[in-house]
């Protein structure tokens, strides 16, 4: 089985980083820190939507029709002109009226302002639904392949972070009270201060 997780940090090693540090005005560790909980988060609400049948078959439409993974295949392109893969789109269907407490706790726990990490999550949004797309199209998933497959992303994703999972988990299970957005950021925080 593929993992997503590593296809995208593949891709986005070396000059891809350094290209959205620039954008984002910060250094490439700074960046590479929000990259590797902004993916595993961004993967964890597309799997959750797609363990309902009607959010799986939206979204297996949505890849078919819009991201058939070629993003993927010259990215540094893409990056020079991120929005022209509309990432806020992408964002509002994903997390929907949690992007805005989502953002401000990834930007508490990584350095950034809300605004670099509204930044970051519409130049990685495109690159996850591609990455979805290029797997939905190769192994020829329908609506209930693909909802099978982003659960066993967020289990591979898991296994491999469970801090992240877990952050990831918070977030989205978040019901805007702030408390457990405290939490998370607090384990964000923490994940973070130990590399």
């Amino acid at each position: 089985m593929e993992n997503l997780m590593n296809m995208l940090m593949s891709q986005l090693g070396g000059s891809a980083i350094e290209q959205v540090s620039q954008r984002l005005g910060t250094d490439s560790n700074t960046t590479q820190t929000a990259l590797n909980a902004a993916i595993p988060l961004l993967m964890s609400a597309l799997a959750r939507n797609a363990a309902n049948p009607d959010g799986a078959k939206a979204l297996q439409q949505a890849v078919t029709r819009d991201h058939d993974g070629s993003i993927l295949d010259n990215v540094m392109d893409f990056l020079g002109n991120p929005e022209s893969a509309n990432g806020a789109g992408i964002l509002r269907h994903v997390l929907g009226g949690q992007q805005e407490s989502i953002q401000t706790a990834l930007g508490q726990s990584t350095g950034l302002n809300a605004g670099q990490i509204g930044q970051l999550l519409q130049i990685a949004a495109p690159l996850v639904m591609g990455a979805i797309g290029k797997t939905t199209q190769q192994q020829h998933l329908d609506a209930n392949g693909l909802s099978q497959f982003l659960g066993q992303q967020q289990q591979a994703v898991a296994a491999q972070a469970p801090d992240l999972m877990s952050i990831a988990t918070k977030f989205l299970d978040a019901n805007g009270n702030g408390t457990i957005l405290d939490e998370a950021a607090g384990l964000l925080g923490s994940l973070f201060n130990r590399k």
